[in-house]
This record gives structure tokens, sequence and C-alpha cells, in this order.
């Protein structure tokens, strides 16, 4: 294959290549209705997430500012962040994690937060969402269109702008494709979104969040439910593979848990900007 010699930096449209990479990737994106069905074992292993805590250490919060949070989910980040600011809008297309979400809120008489059903390419001025002080998007950015997405984000935030996505091949464990003879394509990550960024004038602030290579479980059975959403159509060999590949990188532990060892720790990058006038000095 030829290379032109006079393409250069500018020439790549990431947006286009990002939508070619989403395209091979070897796992399918899951609907609103995949996640209704997942939305309480979500919010359960959420609760002590290590994951949360990290991102939660990064963010300068306070009782003054309001949080737009896209993607939402069962409120991973909602929750706790809503104890520190002033309100939290949760937008989701998943009506089941709203309502997980609300099931909470109201447990924990959390009364600042507002839920919105919707999505990304749905028009939010017409949900009567206007700018709040930060834009939050955690694990929410597989999108088809993602430069449209990133100017939501920066145009829906006055201060702050925060992005948690995923680099390859997390939240994936390749030696499980390999195990059920799977070929495994991770799709684009994070470097797509940053490159994006720069081709819009904005230039962020990356940190890299590593995570703990054993993921715990309350048993196999839950790892074995956690691990097939990486898998469309799982045949019942399939299913038996799964399961001999999780019990031989299981190790129990003394209250009853198990954990799964991958040879690849889970990391995310953490991506933040500030608006125009807002730059921390």
């Amino acid at each position: 294959m030829s290379m032109d010699s006079t393409l250069t930096y500018s020439d790549l449209d990431w947006d286009i290549l990002w939508h070619n990479a989403r395209a091979q990737k070897s796992w399918s994106s899951k609907g609103a209705e995949e996640w209704d069905k997942r939305a309480a074992s979500f919010a359960s292993r959420n609760h002590s997430s290590a994951f949360v805590s990290l991102v939660l250490a990064r963010l300068p919060l306070d009782n003054s500012l309001t949080v737009l949070d896209i993607g939402a989910g069962p409120g991973t980040l909602t929750l706790p962040i809503a104890q520190k600011v002033k309100s939290v809008t949760a937008l989701d297309y998943s009506s089941g994690m709203l309502a997980s979400l609300k099931e909470q809120a109201a447990q924990a008489r959390l009364d600042n937060i507002r839920t919105v059903h919707g999505s990304w390419e749905d028009d939010w001025s017409l949900f009567g969402i206007k700018q709040h002080d930060i834009t939050i998007a955690s694990r929410s950015l597989g999108v088809a269109g993602l430069k449209a997405a990133l100017h939501k984000l920066d145009h829906y935030a006055s201060r702050s702008v925060f992005i948690i996505d995923r680099i390859s091949p997390t939240p994936f464990d390749p030696e499980a494709f390999d195990a059920l003879g799977r070929p495994f394509n991770p799709g684009p990550d994070y470097i797509y979104a940053l490159n994006i960024l720069y081709s819009m004038g904005i230039h962020p602030h990356v940190d890299i969040l590593k995570l703990e290579t054993a993921n715990r479980f309350a048993s196999l059975d839950e790892a074995f439910r956690s691990y097939s959403w990486m898998f469309k159509d799982l045949s019942a060999r399939e299913e038996v593979l799964l399961h001999r590949y999780l019990e031989g990188r299981s190790q129990v532990y003394g209250d009853g848990y198990i954990s799964i060892q991958r040879a690849v720790p889970p990391q995310w990058a953490f991506i933040s900007w500030e608006k125009p006038g807002n730059e921390i000095r």
C-alpha cells in the first residue's frame, strides 16, 4: 500500500476514524433495554468501587456548583457528587438506570438531583437543560458521533469539563475472548477524543486511573454474569468455556468473595479542561 507523502496531521478526520474503528470492534454496543436489565446489579457493584474514589478525588467540588452528568447510569457518580454540590442533572437513555438512581437518592434523602431520560443525540434544550458549571461524561462516550458529543460537553459547561474514557483494552479482558476462541478488536479508545479535542482548539489535562488487576465478585455465577456482558450471543459451548476460564482465574477470599485475576489492569483516562476565564492558576 502506498502512502501519500504530502499527508499531514491536519488532513486526518478523527471523527471519521472513530466511526471506522467502531465498525471494526469485536464487541457490540448495548441498547437502552439491555442497560435497563442490568441496572440493579450495576448499581450494587459500584457502591464501593475504587474507580469512584479515584474520580471523586480529582473533581473540584463545592456546594455552590451545578453539575450535568451525561450517561449517569444508576448514579455511580451522581449520588456521591450530589452530596458535595448545589445540584446535579443526571441524563441517561436507560429508564431502568434512572429508576435505580432515583430510588437510591430517595433512600439517601438527596433532593438536589434532577433525572432526565434522554440520549447524546437528543436536543437537550428541549428538556430544559441549560449550562451547568461542570459537565461530566464518565464511561459514556461510546457514541457514533464523538465530535458532536464533545462539542455538547463543552457547550453546556460554563467552568469545567471532565471525561473518563477507556484505555484499550479496558473494560474488556482479551484473554477471555481468547479462551472462547473469539477474535478481539477493542475498538477506539480515549486517544480519538484527545485528537478531536485538539482539532477543536482544546488542549486538556490527562491523568491515568489504574485499577487493580483483580475483580471481586460474590460468586462465580456473579463473575460469569459480569463477563458474559462482554460477549454477544454466547453459545452453550462458549458458556462452558467461559465458566472454565473464570474458574481457572479465580481465587477465594476468607470472606467468601472471589477474585478474578486479569493479565492487564483496567485503566481509564481522566480528561479535563477549563473554559476560558476559569483556568486554574
